[in-house]
């Protein structure tokens, strides 16, 4: 009920019914403290990460740092999209690279404490670095970025003109935003706008393994035009071969029939 008043507008109960929360939180928490005080290890033990949350509950205010915002994920955090559909998300943010040209994801981590942008460019490109065995030379990164530096790699934000001074550069610009698609459909497809693995390590596998999984389907959608062109290559290999051979008429368009028929796959897949 108290999102249902908050998004009605109704702020007098909406901190009514929040009041009435906490009280009924805070009689349930001290009955338990006094009836484990002459209990066992073992049960207090068990008992004390629920009343350590219970206790963060009641005492944290809508200014307070770090606040929990779910009970069974203690390390989801709020995230300013800055959007009017979507102005907030929970959860934890996570760092995407791909290549320029194929939209190829080379670099996915979680960043856990909702770190500024600018500063987790770095690590990025230190992941990417590992799992490619290749360094960049210029990286592309949207306005969020201001100030992010990194040696010996060119960074170029969203919407910038000073240094753009060749072509090439202005159309790799261009392609920055392409990223903003992958992001969707490893939302959508990958299922990332959900983690369902438990922990700050469950969202790190998340990320990883929605990575994976997208370039595993970038790579299913290229095999039949792959396919295509080896299967092309080896006809030519075989009209040649029917062409030098003296055959008889009827036996060459024979042959020519079965390999026509033996290598040939359909243009048009069914999208994976």
């Amino acid at each position: 009920m108290v999102n249902r008043y908050a998004k009605a507008k109704q702020m007098k109960r909406k901190r009514r019914m929040t009041k009435r929360l906490k009280t009924y939180l805070g009689r349930v928490t001290r009955d338990i403290e006094r009836k484990i005080e002459d209990a066992p290890d073992v049960t207090q033990t068990a008992f004390q990460q629920p009343l350590h949350q219970a206790n963060r509950l009641l005492s944290q205010t809508r200014k307070s740092k770090n606040k929990l915002l779910s009970w069974h994920a203690p390390e989801v955090e709020v995230i300013g999209k800055g959007k009017v559909a979507k102005p907030w998300e929970f959860g934890v943010k996570v760092s995407v690279a791909v290549t320029n040209r194929e939209s190829f994801v080379v670099g996915c981590r979680s960043m856990p404490n909702n770190p500024f942008d600018g500063h987790t460019l770095a690590e990025t490109l230190e992941q990417t670095e590992i799992l490619s065995g290749v360094a960049p030379k210029r990286c592309y990164v949207d306005r969020g970025y201001q100030g992010a530096a990194i040696p010996d790699v060119q960074v170029f934000r969203s919407g910038q003109k000073r240094g753009m001074s060749t072509r090439t550069l202005k159309r790799e610009l261009k392609r920055r935003s392409a990223i903003e698609a992958v992001i969707g459909h490893m939302k959508t497809d990958g299922r990332m706008d959900r983690c369902r693995l438990k922990g700050a390590l469950g969202d790190a596998l998340n990320a990883v393994l929605v990575a994976a999984g997208h370039n595993i389907r970038l790579l299913l959608r290229a095999m039949p035009a792959l396919l295509r062109r080896v299967l092309g290559r080896l006809r030519a290999v075989f009209d040649t071969g029917i062409r030098n051979q003296n055959l008889e008429p009827g036996m060459r368009a024979a042959a020519q029939r079965v390999i026509q028929d033996g290598l040939s796959i359909p243009r048009k897949s069914r999208g994976l």
